[in-house]
C-alpha cells in the first residue's frame, strides 16, 4: 500500500464533526475510568479482600481518573462509557460473581455485589447527610481542578495536570469515603447503576437506601457549581490584571521619526 493510498484512507476515516470527536474521546476515557475503578472494587470484594483492600480501591480509581484524563484530554459521552465499562468488568469477573454469591445477584446483605458498580450509603446514613456529602466532595474536586489548571495561579506543570487531578481524587478517597464512597460524578454512578438494573440485580438498585440513587446524581452537580463559584469569588476574581505594554510618547515619537526617514 503506497503513501497516497494511506493518505486517502486516513482522510476518509478522519471525523469532521467536533461533537463526535468529543463523544469518542470522553467515551473511551470514562470506559477506562470504570474499568480500572470498578475492576479494583470487584477484585477486592469477590476475593473477599484476599487480593485487595480499601486502599487498592482508592488506587484503582485514582489511576483510572489519571489515565482517563490523559486519554480524553478534556474533551462528553461519559454515561455510555460508564455503562459499557461496567459491562466489561462484569464479563471479566463473571465466574467470580457466580462463585461469590451462588449465582444470586443481590443489592444488600453479606453477599451483595451491586456496590461494586454504584454507590450505596452506609447503614443509618440519611439522604440529607448523603446529599451534603456529595456536594462537599464534588465541590472539593472542582476547587482542586480549577486551581490545577489556573495558569494565573501556581497551577500544575504542563502535561502533569492529569496526575495531580488523580492525586486530588486520592485525597478525597482517603478523607471522604466513609458515608457512601466517593461517586462525585453523576455519569460515573448512574451509568453503572442502570447496567446493574438490566444485568440481573433488578429494580432494587433504585429503591435501596431509601431511594438513594438520585443523591450521587444531583449532589455532584450542585457541588460542582458551588465549588466553581467559591473558586471564582475567592481566588480567580482577585488575580491581578495582566500588565499592558503601553509605549510612552518618546518611543512612539522615535518610531515615527524613523518611519519618516525611511
Amino acid at each position: 500500500m503506497d503513501f497516497e493510498t494511506i493518505r486517502k484512507l486516513k482522510e476518509r476515516c478522519t471525523l469532521r464533526s467536533d461533537i463526535i470527536k468529543e463523544f469518542l474521546a470522553e467515551f473511551l476515557g470514562t470506559f477506562v475510568l470504570i474499568l480500572f475503578g470498578c475492576g479494583s472494587v470487584a477484585q477486592t470484594v469477590l476475593s473477599r479482600e484476599t487480593q485487595g483492600e480499601k486502599l487498592t480501591i482508592h488506587f484503582g480509581f485514582t489511576l483510572g481518573v489519571m489515565l482517563a484524563v490523559y486519554m480524553a484530554g478534556g474533551v462528553s459521552a461519559q454515561f455510555l462509557g460508564a455503562f459499557l465499562g461496567s459491562g466489561a468488568v462484569f464479563c471479566l469477573y463473571y465466574d467470580a460473581f457466580t462463585d461469590f454469591s451462588g449465582g444470586n445477584l443481590t443489592v444488600t446483605g453479606d453477599n451483595a455485589t451491586a456496590g461494586i458498580f454504584a454507590s450505596y450509603p452506609r447503614e443509618n446514613l440519611s439522604l440529607f447527610n448523603g446529599f451534603i456529602d456529595q456536594v462537599i466532595g464534588a465541590g472539593a474536586l472542582v476547587l482542586c481542578i480549577l486551581a490545577i489548571v489556573d495558569k494565573r495561579n501556581i497551577g500544575a506543570p504542563r502535561g502533569m495536570e492529569p496526575l495531580v487531578i488523580g492525586l486530588s481524587i486520592m485525597a478525597i478517597a482517603v478523607s471522604m469515603s466513609l458515608n457512601c464512597g466517593y461517586p462525585i460524578n453523576p455519569a460515573r454512578d448512574l451509568g453503572p447503576r442502570l447496567f446493574t438494573a438490566m444485568a440481573g440485580w433488578g429494580k432494587e438498585v433504585f429503591s435501596a437506601g431509601g431511594g438513594w440513587w438520585w443523591v450521587p446524581v444531583v449532589g455532584p452537580m450542585v457541588g460542582g457549581v458551588v465549588g466553581a463559584v467559591i473558586y471564582y469569588l475567592m481566588i480567580e476574581l482577585h488575580h491581578p490584571e495582566p500588565e499592558k505594554n503601553f509605549e510612552d510618547d518618546s518611543s512612539m515619537k522615535d518610531k515615527y521619526e524613523m518611519n519618516a526617514i525611511n
